[in-house]
């Protein structure tokens, strides 16, 4: 009779720590890639994404399986290896240029261009012969932005909730910013930039400036009017806010630092001009304070970790699926990719100035793979507002999943004396 006790009561004892310990966990979504950089959902399709490969190759994810044919192949116009590559890829609004997509590269030379594309009869191949690379300062200005150093090219480019396409840039590399072009006026590396590429196919330039840019006519700073934003280092992947689920647009960044500090950036919806504080500052710390900063006040991040915890921050996404559950919704997902791991935090939102006040770390690491994950190279979403990540090292695409089902509570259960 004891023997038949201990066995209810560990039943019933089970199950409640099923409930209690539930956890987020990743399922294998596809693997075979070459150091992966990116996952971007097809606006068009909701069974399609797309994968971008460092080497200069975009594959296609469709319905569970991996197309043999790229969609684009720019490999023989880019200098890969390293930070340099095929970085970054956005697809145009619907309603504003159907077809057209934007991709982000360092070319044989190095330099930053951003070239853009449309599809070809079949929407899961690029017409390559639609090719122009935007043209910046004008007409007659140079048709990629150059790259001093072989590191911090930033690469990501997200069409935001507005319409306009923002370009994050890094600061042209090397250590510490030799030339402090983060805070350059005249630069547009260390900036987020923000232009409309919703103009006809024989525009010269390929964009035009949107009037409520922060710094249209120049100011008292003559800055560039593609700038939105100053004083970053290298923003490694930045997403905003679904609207469109719930979000409140919101602009949030993760930049990398130098040797001590990676940093987790906010911005409320067309909050611009702000200066982030890059080289002056590494986090919410000083560092090289020789040259005063372009303007003030510099921006805070919302939450830092320093290099005891990781080497090197993945931006991710505001959660807004319903996969993983209310308790997540809201919650800012991001990774390390030196050190393989994922947090999320809480993100609180002062209503009546829209900033951003982050808590409540929480780690996730081991019940997403550990070890296994590898380098996380970026975070993306699906069609239905649902995770993944991407591992730049095993070359695979993992979807943030909710626990598995609970067993169901045993019914009719008697302890018998």
């Amino acid at each position: 009779m004891r023997a038949r006790r201990s066995l209810v009561i560990g039943l019933l004892i089970a199950v409640v720590s099923v409930q209690l310990h539930a956890q987020i966990r990743t399922r294998q979504q596809a693997s075979g890639f070459t150091q992966p950089l990116a996952f971007v959902q097809d606006p068009t399709d909701r069974g399609v994404q797309f994968v971008v490969q460092q080497n200069g190759h975009i594959r296609v994810f469709k319905d569970g399986s991996v197309l043999p044919a790229d969609f684009l192949d720019v490999s023989a116009s880019i200098r890969s290896g390293g930070e340099r590559g095929l970085l970054g890829l956005a697809f145009a609004p619907r309603d504003a240029a159907p077809g057209r997509f934007f991709v982000n590269f360092t070319d044989t030379s190095g330099n930053t261009v951003v070239a853009r594309f449309r599809r070809s009869s079949d929407p899961l191949l690029a017409d390559t012969g639609s090719r122009f690379d935007l043209r910046w300062g004008g007409a007659g200005g140079s048709a990629f932005i150059i790259q001093p150093f072989s590191n911090h090219n930033g690469g990501n480019l997200i069409f935001g909730p507005d319409g306009y396409l923002y370009l994050g840039m890094g600061d042209g590399g090397s250590g510490n910013d030799p030339g402090n072009r983060a805070q350059n006026p005249s630069e547009l590396l260390g900036k987020m930039l923000r232009i409309d590429v919703n103009v006809a196919d024989d525009n010269a330039i390929g964009y035009q400036i949107p009037p409520d840019n922060p710094f249209v006519g120049g100011g008292s700073l003559n800055a560039r009017p593609e700038i939105w934003a100053f004083g970053l280092r290298n923003p490694w992947r930045f997403s905003f806010d679904d609207p469109g689920r719930g979000g409140n647009s919101a602009l949030v960044i993760g930049d990398v630092g130098q040797n001590k500090y990676e940093e987790v950036d906010y911005e409320p919806a067309r909050r611009g001009g702000r200066n982030y504080g890059w080289r002056n500052r590494e986090g919410a710390h000083d560092n090289v304070t020789s040259v005063a900063p372009a303007y003030l006040p510099l921006t805070e991040p919302i939450w830092e970790y320093d290099h005891s915890v990781g080497g090197s921050i993945t931006g991710g996404y505001v959660y807004r699926g319903q996969a993983l559950g209310s308790n997540f919704q809201g919650r800012y997902f991001f990774a390390d990719f030196v050190d393989g791991r994922v947090w999320s935090i809480t993100l609180t939102i002062d209503q009546s100035t829209g900033e951003a006040r982050a808590s409540d770390l929480s780690e996730h690491t081991a019940e997403l793979g550990g070890g296994a994950l590898g380098n996380i190279s970026s975070f993306g979403v699906d069609g239905d507002g649902e995770l993944y990540l991407v591992s730049y090292s095993n070359g695979g695409v993992l979807k943030i999943i909710g626990p598995p089902a609970a067993p169901p509570t045993p019914t009719g259960l008697t302890i018998i004396p």
